[in-house]
């Protein structure tokens, strides 16, 4: 049984014995810290006591008798601790059966559902920056937990393909290129991601400091669209945009396969345009309203602030294209939920685009769940901006992670590389700023990804100095096989946990912990050859397929050997 499961039936016995509905949020079930007090612990006499007029000791007297009856056979012992605390001692049997069965035992929160999951969302024409590495792993770490829950998800992407970026870019490539001639995008250097993140750069700047500049960016920006509204393949503009476009898509693709994962579809904004400002237009007056030629949402009654979501030139602004968005993913995917995982400057703007949305498509913003993580900074605390140009490349986080594990002394493949920086990003709760360290990522004696992933090769590398079969059963185990044994039956708990609130760094701390409790068996346990080579070897299994199945679901390779 798992502990959900264990709360359920103190929840059911609570219930029978004081009647009415009971409030399972207000149940404390957990293991137990002290092995000599069991394995189960339950607050739950002390809690309801008061509300029923009941002398909470006595109330936990009748709830561990009846308890005892419906355990039976899986506790060898229920007992009434202090002031009302409830303490289980499972049978042996249940105990072995909650260990080896660990691994199998999965969370079904989403089981048969659709979700679509979209993070990452890196812009064309500007370049994937350190950020985008901190949300693609956030990002795919929830998508598997999704997974680990039973869901079907389909990982996707929202990127500006139009919009003032565009036209600032497009601007300055016009420069370098000495007008429309798009022949001369051959002569450009390479990569041509970064040639065009410096044309952005230039852009920006123009825009915000020559009045004329920016007028002319400002033309360029409608002429994109109506790029778009045109079906436009052919003239030197067009041509020009679409193939800088193209680059961009080809440097996402290599950034995704670098980092281990695959984004299934990216949602360009020149395809979301239109049906948001289609569901905008349909409803002013009921939802939207006019305001100085543009239209808005006003969110003040809703505790919100007001947004644009067509400006003065008749032009969908992000608000509108997100709109567009949710209708895009729904039609494609006709999802049960939807995940949105973005820094949590948008926090306060998808709060309006979600309660606007909500308006006149309610089912679809409340199947929308939306997870904010904190920022990437440089050193010192600055905030990167692709705009100033004082950032991270995106490539430049794994160089510099494989660097300092070749001046370590070992080999960086991308596995550990991969390993260093997933662990590093998601071992602390999703929603603060981060600074990544490279050093401190890598190492084998820390709370790191190499750490988990040494640990893991280190357990089988044992298994296979043996040529005999671990036993099929667990039994009579001493009190280190039992330590290690507890830790291992934890795992259902923990991934059902992280599933419940898609924070997978609770998977993080119990593999490090587990990887900690493994050690201090191993110092006094010896395994092979000793008397109880077979038991032991069993538990060395568990633990390395416990440490394996938590560690894929970070996104990180757990390697047989380093």
């Amino acid at each position: 049984m798992t502990l959900n499961e264990f709360k359920k039936l103190i929840g059911d016995v609570v219930q029978d014995k004081l009647g009415g509905e009971v409030d399972l949020q207000k149940l404390d079930v957990s293991r137990a810290a002290d092995p000599k007090h069991g394995d189960i612990a339950t607050n739950a006499a002390m809690v309801y006591a008061k509300d029923a007029g009941r002398v909470p000791r006595e109330l936990a007297e009748e709830l561990a008798a009846e308890l005892s009856e419906r355990l039976r056979g899986q506790a060898e012992k229920v007992a009434v601790a202090g002031p009302g605390f409830i303490n289980i001692t499972l049978s042996s049997g249940a105990f072995a059966e909650q260990v080896l069965g660990a691994v199998r035992t999965k969370p079904q929160d989403y089981a048969g559902q659709t979700v679509v999951a979209e993070y990452s969302d890196p812009n064309p024409f500007k370049v994937l920056h350190a950020g985008h590495v901190y949300t693609t792993v956030v990002g795919d770490a929830i998508a598997r937990l999704l997974e680990a829950g039973g869901a079907k998800v389909h990982r996707v992407n929202f990127g500006g393909d139009v919009g003032l970026h565009v036209g600032k870019t497009m601007w300055a490539i016009l420069r370098e290129l000495g007008g429309e001639n798009p022949d001369n995008l051959a002569g450009t250097p390479t990569p041509h991601a970064e040639w065009l993140a410096k044309n952005y750069i230039i852009g920006n700047a123009a825009y915000e400091d020559d009045e004329v500049a920016k007028m002319q960016i400002t033309e360029l920006n409608k002429r994109v669209y109506q790029i778009h509204t045109d079906d436009d393949h052919d003239s030197s503009f067009a041509r020009i945009y679409w193939t800088c476009r193209e680059w961009s898509y080809e440097a996402f693709d290599a950034f995704y396969a670098r980092m281990g994962t695959k984004v299934e579809k990216y949602y360009p904004e020149s395809e979301t345009s239109g049906p948001g400002l289609k569901a905008v237009k349909a409803h002013i007056g009921p939802v939207f309203e006019k305001s100085d030629g543009a239209v808005v949402f006003k969110g003040e009654s809703y505790g919100l602030h007001t947004r644009v979501f067509i400006n003065r030139q008749g032009l969908p602004t992000y608000e509108a294209k997100d709109v567009g968005l949710i209708i895009k993913k729904y039609e494609d995917y006709h999802f049960d939920r939807s995940v949105i995982v973005t820094a949590n400057e948008q926090q306060e703007y998808m709060a309006v685009v979600l309660k606007a949305i909500e308006q006149f498509l309610p089912d679809l913003a409340h199947a929308t769940t939306y997870i904010s993580h904190g920022m990437l900074k440089l050193v010192g605390g600055e905030k990167m901006s692709s705009r100033k140009g004082n950032i991270i490349r995106a490539t430049a986080v794994l160089d510099e992670t494989a660097e300092a594990i070749v001046a370590a002394g070992r080999k960086a493949d991308d596995a550990v590389v991969l390993g260093a920086i997933r662990y590093a990003f998601l071992k602390s709760r999703i929603g603060g700023d981060i600074i990544y360290n490279p050093a401190e990522s890598i190492s084998l004696e820390g709370n790191s990804g190499p750490y988990l992933q040494y640990a893991h090769a280190r357990a089988r590398s044992i298994l296979a100095k043996v040529k005999g079969k671990p036993a099929e059963q667990l039994e009579q185990l001493d009190a280190a096989e039992h330590t290690l044994g507890r830790k291992i039956a934890e795992y259902p708990d923990v991934l059902q946990q992280a599933v419940d609130e898609l924070m997978p760094h609770f998977v993080c701390t119990y593999l490090y912990e587990l990887a900690q409790t493994f050690n201090r068996f191993y110092e006094v346990s010896r395994v092979v050859g000793d008397p109880r080579q077979d038991i032991r070897l069993k538990l060395v299994e568990l633990y390395a397929d416990v440490l394996r199945d938590g560690i894929s679901l970070l996104g990180i390779v757990a390697p047989d050997r380093l």
